[in-house]
């Protein structure tokens, strides 16, 4: 089973994406701040890291950084999901090292479609 960390600090987002996930086979792992996503990837190494920008403690991109110093996540693949949306945003995501970078609001299905290619 494919394995996915979703970090928001949204309920109503986490709710969909988890349930979203775990309808198409995955196993989820939630973290509603960077820091509690970089505890939970002390214990587990997911294929697909779905990140928010804004979030307390720790941001997204703050995370990202952290996460690229991890030796064990390098094959993770890094999916900014975010309502930063202006160019300046989602470049210094991509700079960072992220896969891809979505803007809110989102469609649950490009969102789905962008994670599977990303893993094969």
């Amino acid at each position: 089973m494919k394995k996915i960390l979703i970090v928001d600090d949204e309920p109503n987002i986490i709710m969909s994406l988890e349930y979203t996930f775990k309808k198409n086979n995955f196993e989820v792992f939630i973290a509603r701040d960077g820091q509690e996503a970089l505890e939970i990837l002390k214990k587990q190494i997911p294929d697909v890291i779905i990140l928010d920008v804004m979030m307390p403690n720790v941001d997204g991109y703050a995370t990202l950084v952290e996460i690229n110093k991890e030796e064990k996540l390098k094959n993770c693949k890094v999916i900014f999901l975010s309502a930063k949306n202006k160019e300046s945003d989602i470049q210094k995501g991509l700079d960072l090292g992220a896969s891809a970078y979505m803007t809110k609001p989102f469609s649950l299905k490009k969102l789905v479609d962008k994670v599977k290619e990303l893993m094969f």
